[in-house]
């Protein structure tokens, strides 16, 4: 999988990209189950390329439904190639589904990820909630005519935050990072009695708030990845497309790729789920340690 993939350079090169992917031949069922196989029995590099490579039109697919975050789409097209690459790694083709129902979930969670890493959005990602409100506000905005600038009305807000199941204030605040730059100096009202600064308050924490809770955030987010560890490839699949996406998988598609019961894939994320809480935790009491050499004793510094 180390063969070089085309590059795009810029909105301007997207056609040729686009061109130049088109040129990879999609791949019959049985030529996939065999260059798949090739690549999980033998480490065939050159077949894992190929399944990378006829999919990459998959990518670009999905990734151009990410374009009104403004980002640049090279860098949302590679983001979904990565998650390609892990998904190619990842896919088992005795299970017999097609490697591009199983490959979606995963070039998703890649540029979603990436996205929200690039907003930098305070609270942002935390919880399945904001992360469902960040990439659908805009589209709930457009099915209800709320299109116009600045803060939504009252009742465009209550009618997003009961469609989404978010709170009406995470709707506002959401809002608000997602409406870009707008002058101080803009006037309330259409009669130019006045200003937005005239209203603007200070409540912001902090700058050390802001750092602690920001390495808090990291640290817990490092604790997680650690985590899913502990996890055997069935489990951490079935809790990550369980509990770890927005769009979480029903039970019947889990049992259905696995060919196990419903009932069983539900064990399965309950065991999952409790084997990374009991580790997050371990992994959280670690770190918290490590950051106070002075409570272990004379042994702990360096």
């Amino acid at each position: 999988m180390s063969a070089a993939l085309p590059m795009i350079s810029g909105e301007s090169g997207l056609a040729r990209y686009l061109n130049e992917i088109r040129r990879f031949p999609m791949l019959e069922p049985q030529e996939e189950y065999m260059l798949a196989k090739r690549w999980r029995e033998h480490s065939d590099s050159d077949a894992a390329h190929k399944l990378v490579t006829s999919h990459l039109r998959l990518v670009a697919k999905i990734a151009m439904g990410y374009r009104g975050y403004g980002l640049p789409i090279s860098e949302v097209v590679s983001e979904g190639n990565v998650g390609l690459m892990q998904a190619v790694k990842r896919f088992e083709p005795e299970k017999g589904f097609r490697l591009a129902t199983y490959a979606m979930w995963w070039i998703r969670a890649s540029i979603q990820e990436y996205i929200l890493r690039s907003w930098s959005l305070v609270k942002m990602g935390t919880t399945a909630s904001q992360k469902k409100l960040f990439f659908n506000l805009r589209k709930v905005k457009s099915q209800i005519s709320a299109l116009e600038d600045g803060d939504l009305r009252p009742e465009h807000v209550q009618k997003i935050a009961h469609r989404l199941g978010v709170s009406e204030q995470d709707v506002i605040e959401m809002n608000r990072r997602m409406s870009g730059d707008a002058s101080l100096n803009a006037p309330l009202r259409e009669e130019g009695e006045g200003e937005w600064q005239d209203w603007l308050v200070d409540d912001n924490s902090s700058q050390e708030r802001v750092l602690v809770e920001r390495e808090e955030s990291d640290n817990r987010l490092g604790a997680l990845r650690n985590a899913l560890d502990v996890l055997n490839d069935r489990e951490r699949r079935i809790f990550e497309a369980r509990r770890l996406t927005d769009d979480p998988m029903t039970l019947e598609a889990l049992s259905d790729e696995f060919d196990i019961s419903r009932e069983r894939v539900r064990q399965i994320e309950v065991r999952a789920f409790e084997k990374v809480q009991s580790a997050v935790k371990a992994g959280v009491a670690k770190i918290e340690s490590q950051a106070r050499p002075e409570i272990a004793g004379p042994a702990a510094r360096v």
